[in-house]
């Protein structure tokens, strides 16, 4: 949210509890994972096996995560862990998006700090 999406029109105190409204909402820190859960099927290589036949292995669930510059890496997932990893996973995505609302409040507080010493410099 920028200031024109109705940051501007709140009230400081209104900010203030919206950001702390905000931080009560954040999931636990301990139960986050960044990277995606892909579903596989796998041939095994057997020529005797049905996967030869087209009928593959799986699911087999697999973490991988980008470590930047083209470099990843990740592992296997027990189908008996997928909803926990899947649940840590969304509370990444959550954390990072009201991180980002905090910091849009914030960078709104700073803003009108920064209004108000102007317009007292002036008056002196």
């Amino acid at each position: 949210m920028k200031a024109s999406s109705g940051l501007g029109q709140l009230s400081e105190l209104a900010l203030r509890k919206r950001r702390e409204g905000l931080g009560k909402l954040l999931p636990p820190v301990t139960e986050i994972l960044r990277g995606s859960l892909v579903e596989r099927y796998v041939t095994c290589g057997n020529p005797a096996c049905k996967c030869a036949k087209g009928e593959r292995h799986g699911p087999i669930w697999y973490l991988t995560v980008t470590l930047g510059r083209g470099r990843t890496t990740g592992g296997i997932i027990p189908e008996d862990r997928v909803g926990e990893v899947r649940s840590w996973i969304d509370n990444y995505h959550k954390l990072k998006d009201q991180l980002e609302k905090i910091c849009e409040i914030n960078r709104e507080l700073l803003r009108r700090e920064r209004e108000r010493d102007r317009e007292r410099r002036r008056k002196e």
